[in-house]
């Protein structure tokens, strides 16, 4: 009872399962056997889970004489059948141990595989009880700080908190209490690897979830959250009852709740805005408190510019950047701040350009190209593709002109298109490459200069290669990384099918060995 006394009392103070220790005891005592008897044997110790009696025996394996390979724990068919007349090839024979004295090294060794067994266990335990923890906020004591990194005890486990995770500028010390959010849980070497960080976004949402009784009961969600840790954030929120104002309940009673997140943050500064389907609103509440004049929507670009007074440009950039780079992230496009002048430049030169294009390309005067940009039309294509009451419906233009103006559309793309294929031909660009979605004409003439002729080129590239072909005012370095990618495709699909075929290659081989085995182990039987 006493072994059994001892897992009980193990098990109790790891929080581990009872029966994992009597295993660790075990496999201690079957090495402590090998230790004394040899370690050629098969020595096998058990436990009785109702008693403790522990018992120990030798394993030997009847085995065909030309298979053996170990005499200590293998016997042949003819030395079993004198001890067990009816043994026969697979049978094991047992034999009974007597106690023995283990000494201070079999003890000692003994004691590091029950150790090592249980601290496994431990382990195994912690990683399931945190891998489906991710996303919450965990608060702990700081055990350990170096360089920086900081080692946190929360109670049953450790957790890791990165210095890139912290916020800038705050000194944890020793034994003081500190709240994190685990973003990672991952096994390693050293056991379970749980990751915390205070910097997060989502960090944030989760302190104002504790704080806010309506955003956890689901009354109140939280859309989108940017932060410079230790700085400034912001988040925007939603209701879904039109009786509850969102900021306010955020806000809290005399600020109350903000209040208390703000202390936790060490002190970074919150702008609560309220959410809307409007991207245009949106964005100029998240760019207060700058008084905005002026947005225009990019959607193709995912771009909004935005122009604001002379005096407010500094406030609308924000120190370093911070304010519209914040709002930026909120909204998840990218903000150009310009002032009302630079706004009005811009959309003037824009204007001229496009009415340049259409009176080059559809041989039409100033007006009906002015009327064209007035309207909305960007390129020759958007002309020719539009429906024609679309175009009749222009202020000053009838059926006739709409209907003169699509034919010039279409023959002005059907002469570049056949300007193109003869540079195509001369340059030696491959179809495969014009083909691709993303590549226009233009485009594929500027790879060619650089030698770029086919989609395996453009799949060799990086993607700040490609960025410095075409230039920043044609492709974001998003864009052409995405482009390179979707030129790899090919690549990706044709790897799949030789690993599928090797795969299919393996288990036919696998089936023609199993089937040869099968075969000879019948001509066997019969001769």
């Amino acid at each position: 009872m006493e072994l059994l006394q001892v897992a009980d009392s193990v098990a109790r103070e790891k929080n581990i399962d009872r029966e994992i220790v009597i295993e660790a005891i075990e496999e201690a005592i079957q090495k402590a056997g090998r230790s004394k008897y040899g370690h050629d044997h098969d020595i096998r110790a058990h436990i009785d889970r109702g008693n403790g009696q522990l018992a120990l025996k030798r394993v030997r394996t009847v085995t065909d004489p030309e298979e053996i390979e170990n005499e200590a724990a293998q016997i042949t068919i003819e030395q079993a059948k004198r001890e067990k007349p009816d043994a026969e090839i697979g049978d094991t024979l047992e034999d009974e141990l007597p106690a023995f004295d283990y000494g201070r090294i079999a003890a000692q060794t003994a004691k590091q595989v029950i150790l090592q067994k249980v601290r496994d266990a431990e382990r195994e335990r912690q990683y399931n009880e945190f891998k489906d923890r991710v996303g919450e906020v965990v608060t702990g004591i700081v055990k350990r700080v170096d360089f920086g990194n900081v080692t946190i005890d929360l109670g049953r486990a450790e957790a890791y908190l990165r210095r890139d995770e912290g916020i800038p500028r705050e000194n944890l010390k020793m034994g003081e209490r500190v709240k994190g959010y685990i973003y990672d849980v991952r096994r390693e070497v050293r056991g379970p690897q749980i990751f915390i960080s205070r910097s997060h976004p989502q960090f944030l949402a989760s302190l104002f979830e504790q704080e806010v009784p309506e955003i956890y009961e689901g009354v109140i969600e939280i859309r989108s959250v940017a932060r410079d840790p230790g700085s400034r954030a912001k988040i925007t929120v939603t209701s879904r009852d039109s009786g509850i104002d969102p900021v306010g309940a955020c806000v809290g009673m005399r600020g109350s709740r903000v209040q208390a997140v703000v202390g936790e943050l060490q002190g970074e500064k919150i702008d609560i805005i309220p959410y809307t389907d409007d991207l245009v609103t949106l964005a100029i509440k998240a760019l207060a408190p700058a008084v905005v004049s002026r947005v225009v929507v990019d959607e193709d670009a995912k771009r909004i510019d935005v122009a604001v007074p002379d005096d407010q440009l500094s406030l609308a950039i924000g120190r370093r950047g911070q304010n519209v780079r914040l709002a930026s992230m909120l909204l998840g496009w990218d903000i150009d701040i310009l002032t009302e002048e630079e706004e009005s430049d811009r959309r003037q030169k824009e204007f001229n350009t496009r009415s340049s294009t259409f009176m080059e390309g559809l041989d039409v005067d100033e007006v009906i190209a002015q009327l064209l940009v007035a309207e909305g039309f960007a390129t020759i294509e958007e002309v020719s593709e539009s429906p024609l009451a679309e175009l009749a419906q222009i202020e000053g233009f009838t059926e006739e002109i709409a209907t003169e103006l699509q034919n010039r559309a279409t023959n002005f793309l059907k002469a570049k298109e056949e300007e193109f294929k003869a540079q195509q031909k001369k340059l030696g660009i491959k179809d495969d490459l014009v083909e691709m979605d993303g590549v226009s004409y233009e485009t594929a003439l500027l790879l060619a200069k650089a030698d770029v002729k086919s989609k395996d080129d453009l799949a060799d590239l990086a993607g700040d290669e490609l960025l410095e072909i075409l230039g920043e005012d044609k492709i974001t370095l998003p864009d052409a990384n995405a482009l390179i990618m979707k030129a790899r495709e090919s690549w990706f699909a044709e790897e799949d099918a030789k690993a599928a075929e090797e795969a299919a290659q393996a288990e036919a081989d696998a089936d023609t060995s199993e089937t040869d085995e099968t075969k000879s182990s019948d001509e066997k039987t019969e001769a």
